[in-house]
């Protein structure tokens, strides 16, 4: 695929799948700006990618101050906005009874407010025509114990998407969701140990294995793509069988 002189906006680029979609669309042509809360893990992405195409701007999308630091340094760009990337994510794994208001308000600020503002925020520069991807996770429509939260947000975040697609059909702007199972990423590695990973791998997938983060991003470029330009509102699942798989 070519996104030759497409800008892109990564929102949680520094690492995982925000951070492999970043690399696949810099090789694509594409000009990329991603974010994040840490300057040192950006920083280590940008030496990593090595292209004077990529662009990072430290911001919390939980924060609302931070968003506009985004928005500056966009619009400080003089461009137009190609593909906007809605990725950022975090997540807290804790039964209903021990939940505490800091982690439910941590991942609904960060997974459902931040999106929200920062798609509203950056619409004035999207092209007609242009490409808005948010990244879910199949917990939205399963029930995994201790993840009453994340997935709350992730559902919240679903119903967002499907409505701004319809709001956003008059100016061609296609806005659709991809939702990966569980991603080899440093996410996922702070939540779950090795031997959990095994499990999961050997036990959970209709493949047998975790995915890899490339996967979800050579995914987001599709979406983001002329080749999908009849897909919209709609949800893909990146999951090696995950959802459907009869546990073993």
């Amino acid at each position: 695929m070519n996104f030759t002189n497409k800008n892109v906006i990564i929102t949680g680029g520094s690492a995982g799948i925000g951070f492999a979609t970043a690399k696949e669309f810099i090789d694509a042509g594409a000009n990329v700006w991603i974010t994040g809360r840490n300057a040192e893990n950006l920083e280590k992405a940008a030496i990593e990618i090595n292209s004077t195409r990529l662009k990072t701007v430290v911001s919390d999308t939980s924060k609302l101050e931070d968003i506009s630091l985004l928005e500056k340094a966009f619009s400080d760009s003089n461009t137009k906005l190609d593909v906007l990337f809605l990725n950022a994510g975090v997540a807290k794994f804790t039964p209903i009874a021990q939940v505490t208001e800091a982690e439910f308000d941590l991942q609904f600020n960060t997974n459902v407010k931040g999106h929200f503002f920062t798609l509203q925020k950056l619409l004035p520069y999207l092209v007609d025509g242009a490409s808005v991807i948010f990244t879910s996770s199949t917990t939205a429509i399963s029930a995994n114990l201790t993840t009453s939260v994340y997935s709350a947000t992730k559902g919240a975040l679903n119903k967002i998407a499907h409505i701004a697609a319809n709001e956003l059909a008059g100016r061609k702007i296609r806005v659709n969701i991809v939702s990966p199972g569980p991603v080899v990423t440093p996410g996922l590695n702070r939540v779950a140990t090795a031997e959990v990973k095994e499990y999961l791998a050997n036990n959970a997938f209709a493949l047998q294995r975790l995915g890899d983060p490339s996967e979800i991003a050579r995914t987001v470029l599709f979406l983001a793509s002329d080749s999908a330009s009849f897909i919209t509102g709609t949800d893909i699942v990146v999951d090696g069988g995950y959802i459907n798989y009869a546990l073993k």
